[in-house]
């Protein structure tokens, strides 16, 4: 995305009704304000980096904000999301889009950028301000007055009168009156309806089945793809509790995390599970969330081997949660069993973007004959995971360990994911893995059908080399041997 450059804010009282004419604050004569940002870097490369900003409104309820803070070590933001931005020197100003415009008390949004840094320091900013009040976590009670017309303004007294110290802690949150919350109905888009079409009902009104916290592995950003906003989580490891069941999560899941638009979240998970007599189980999640909501309400769907004391995940009704501490760099997992608990009022609408491509559960299928070859994998592979015979076939799991490509596309395949491959009648491949270019763009890959019937799918930065991708027009060969793992090749398709 391209920045556009504007006319810097003036400060003060000029600053304030700049805002007003820019981005429509609607702010009380005595409206107290305050606020406080988190700042984190999610990844950083050689001459790159990736950040998320959350906003917290500790003040008065606000309809519009600009959001600034300045860059004191040549970092430029070259691309963002949800927000319109703008930079001159090194100041950096953020507005609102009209979906996260208004902010209650105690309410919060957040916006993302990448950025480019000079390699020595990226260090973070400490000046943020919010409609031009600094956000030092603290409220500040404001009350301008006005001098009668006609007269000059008070002079300033000649003695200072008492202040009130501003609160060492902010004030508590006002409860959310809209259906956005915790206890709404989530009615997903027709294009990403998580097998519930009619809402994803609150997972608190069922039981809990398990808690699960995944560890993760690098947070890769690809950035604005076709499809939105693209986010990679790599699981490597965790632990999973609960009163039926307990074990590990291992090495070779993925969270595919995409922010619309809009803003709202959709999300698909895979991952492997293991119980603590041995038993894998493979589990395939889809999400979704509101703009503003930092939790995903996910549907969690199960293959346990058939013969198994774990064969009830595989009939059972499930609706959970999936939030990311990144502070800890953990994926927390909260699986309710919601059988009989029907979706009910209050309900929240979700609606993708006009005009924006709509990803897919599904393989995609494409008819055709090979062209010419865009590049050629070379992908090593670990221990296959073998779930057996399970409700939908026999699920056996080969990790991704790494590789190499080489053609119009050069450089290595990322450790993490796998081929989740289900063996039948018609054995399906559905390999989920990451490139990392040499001219360090990532590419997010989904190769998937039949034998003979390999259909790629790549996410790739809308506005990087590698968007010609995004087009749906690819064959791939079927895997090939090669030493510690196979070879593919992908096509044009004609």
């Amino acid at each position: 995305m391209r920045l556009v450059h504007r006319r810097p804010l003036l400060a003060g009282a000029l600053a304030a009704a700049t805002l007003v004419g820019v981005v429509g604050v609607a702010t009380a004569a005595s409206a107290a304000t305050g606020c406080r940002v988190t700042y984190t870097v999610s990844s950083q490369w050689t001459g790159g980096f990736g950040a998320n900003v959350a906003i917290t409104n500790l003040g008065d309820p606000i309809n519009g904000w600009q959001l600034t803070w300045s860059f004191t070590a040549g970092q430029q933001v070259t691309q963002y999301w949800n927000g319109t931005a703008s930079q001159n020197g090194g100041r950096v100003t953020v507005g609102n889009t009209t979906w996260n415009a208004a902010l209650g008390t105690g309410a919060s949004t957040s916006f993302g950028f990448n950025g480019s840094w000079n390699n020595v320091s990226n260090p973070a900013p400490a000046d943020f301000a919010l409609n031009g009040t600094p956000c030092t976590g603290s409220t500040t009670p404001t009350t301008p007055t006005t001098p009668t017309p006609g007269t000059p303004p008070p002079t300033t007294p000649t003695t200072t009168p008492p202040t009130t110290p501003a609160p060492t802690t902010p004030p508590p949150p006002t409860p959310s009156t809209t259906p956005s919350g915790a206890e709404a109905t989530v009615v997903p888009d027709p294009s990403w309806t998580c097998g519930r079409p009619n809402g994803l009902v609150p997972p608190t009104r069922g039981r809990l089945v398990f808690r699960a916290a995944a560890q993760l592995g690098a947070i890769r950003d690809v950035g604005v793809t076709q499809y939105g906003h693209r986010r990679i989580l790599d699981i490597r490891g965790g632990t999973v509790t609960g009163d039926r069941i307990n074990g590990s999560i291992l090495t070779g899941g993925l969270d595919l995390e995409l922010t619309l638009g809009t803003g709202a979240t959709e999300l698909e998970q895979v991952a492997i599970l293991r119980t603590g007599d041995g038993t894998p189980i493979y589990l395939r999640t889809c999400g979704v969330a509101p703009a503003g909501e930092s939790t995903v309400r996910i549907v969690p769907d199960f293959e346990a081997p058939n013969s198994s004391a774990y064969a009830w995940l595989n009939t059972g009704t499930y609706v959970g949660t999936r939030t990311v501490d990144t502070a800890t760099n953990t994926l927390n997992l909260a699986v309710y069993d919601v059988a009989g608990v029907s979706p009910a009022d209050p309900r929240v609408q979700l609606r993708d973007p006009a005009g924006t491509a709509n990803q897919s559960w599904d393989c995609l299928t494409g008819s055709g004959t090979r062209g010419a070859a865009v590049f050629t994998e070379t992908v090593t592979l670990g221990a296959s995971v073998s779930v057996g015979a399970s409700k939908r076939g026999t699920r056996n799991i080969i990790p991704i360990t790494g590789g190499t490509m080489t053609g119009r596309v050069t450089g290595t395949v990322l450790p993490g994911g796998a081929d989740y491959q289900l063996i039948g009648a018609t054995s399906t491949l559905d390999a989920r893995y990451v490139l990392s270019t040499n001219d360090r763009e990532l590419i997010l890959v989904r190769n998937c059908g039949a034998f003979g019937r390999l259909v790629p799918t790549f996410e790739a930065r809308a506005a990087g080399p590698y968007a010609f991708l995004n087009a749906n027009t690819w064959l791939s060969s079927d895997p090939g041997s090669a030493p510690g793992g196979v070879s593919i090749t992908f096509y044009e398709r004609r």
